[in-house]
């Protein structure tokens, strides 16, 4: 890229961080990234794909393969912490996870794109919603626009503090975990406090679900970890005996078989202990994320693009515990997503200091556009 590229990019990317949008709530960022692209003339803009998703459509003139793209809309509901000059304005809302410098690269491959059109196929760029809730690729997935791009490839890429600044991490296989957010209501019968023996209360059997459900991944032989996150019995009232619990965990696998295999499990304890004790119960779920998968031929395309770059590239064996939304992406399509380092030194994701490291802009830039080149030029 050239210098008026790299600036122009840094300086949307601030824009962005600027106003950043939770989840559900992103129009104005879907706005901007509009208007940033309607300024390129692309061939097409694809709106209404979920709520505020959007596509770019650039065409080659030959028959070719469908390249996707996606960057991430959203922030997360955490306060921002730090003086440098671009600090959001939303109180309580910051892009901590770096899905402003997502969204500023793949705004900085439609620019390449714009100045040399794709020669073959066409090329989507994808602006996705929701991420951090695990709702958005579904959502994008399964609305009636998407038909219009069917792609057959599908790559994205996500900022890693830990790893040295430009060094692209890559994996066959599992790259994230699956995961899922569990709620089991346990419902007995409120008494008075000085009388229990009338009631029936869930105490003891939300201590035992605590303890038990952490130990679930003991029987399971591949890797799943159980977290419980948060557990509520009846009210603050001195003077009542509690009839209703609350007992919330986040399920993790590495793939998403495993993560059956722990549902399953995790349910029939809830039952056998609900039964136990006397009890009604209901299990609900939130913030379901499928594994990603990465497949084999986007990663030896990824691979040569980052060593004719001259790219320092991290092979990890283990795939990293969070979750990302791309899962669904990848269970679509030949797809992969990478990690794109952002310093040793950075504060780790989702904590209130992070703020995405301009350095590593023309980096992603650089190594989508090469991926883009070898598929559709």
């Amino acid at each position: 890229m050239n210098s008026q590229t790299v600036k122009k990019i840094r300086a949307f990317r601030k824009e962005l961080h600027q106003e950043p949008e939770v989840s559900g709530k992103e129009q104005q960022t879907s706005s901007k990234i509009k208007a940033f692209f309607e300024a390129l003339q692309p061939d097409e803009i694809v709106e209404d794909l979920g709520p505020y998703g959007l596509g770019v459509v650039f065409k080659g003139k030959e028959k070719g393969p469908t390249t996707l793209i996606r960057a991430e809309l959203d922030a997360l509901p955490i306060p921002e912490v730090g003086n440098h000059r671009h600090k959001s304005k939303n109180q309580g809302v910051s892009h901590t996870c770096g899905h402003d410098g997502h969204m500023a690269i793949v705004c900085g491959v439609g620019l390449e794109l714009a100045a040399q059109r794709p020669a073959k196929g066409k090329v989507v760029l994808i602006f996705q919603p929701s991420e951090e809730t695990g709702l958005g690729a579904g959502q994008m997935i399964e609305s009636t626009n998407f038909a219009q791009i069917q792609p057959d490839f599908a790559f994205a890429l996500h900022n890693l503090p830990g790893y040295a600044k430009n060094e692209i991490v890559l994996k066959k296989g599992a790259f994230t975990a699956a995961s899922k957010g569990m709620t089991i209501s346990l419902h007995g019968k409120t008494s008075h406090a000085a009388h229990p023996e009338d009631g029936l209360s869930p105490a003891e059997a939300m201590c035992k679900l605590i303890i038990a459900l952490e130990k679930l991944p003991e029987s399971i032989p591949d890797f799943s970890l159980v977290t419980v996150i948060h557990a509520q019995l009846g009210e603050i009232a001195f003077g009542t005996s509690p009839g209703e619990a609350q007992v919330m965990a986040t399920l993790r696998t590495f793939d998403n078989k495993t993560m059956q295999a722990l549902t399953n499990h995790a349910e029939k304890l809830v039952g056998l202990i609900a039964r136990e004790q006397g009890l009604d119960y209901n299990i609900s779920y939130c913030e379901e994320f499928e594994a990603v998968i990465n497949d084999v031929v986007p990663w030896e395309l990824v691979n040569d693009a980052a060593k004719e770059l001259a790219l320092k590239r991290k092979h990890i064996r283990t795939p990293f515990r969070w979750s990302e939304d791309f899962g669904k992406f990848a269970s679509l399509t030949n797809s992969f997503l990478f990690g794109l380092g952002a310093g040793k030194q950075q504060p780790q994701l989702h904590e209130g200091h992070y703020d995405f490291p301009d350095e590593i802009l023309g980096t992603g830039v650089a190594l989508f556009t090469a991926i883009i080149k070898k598929l559709n030029y």
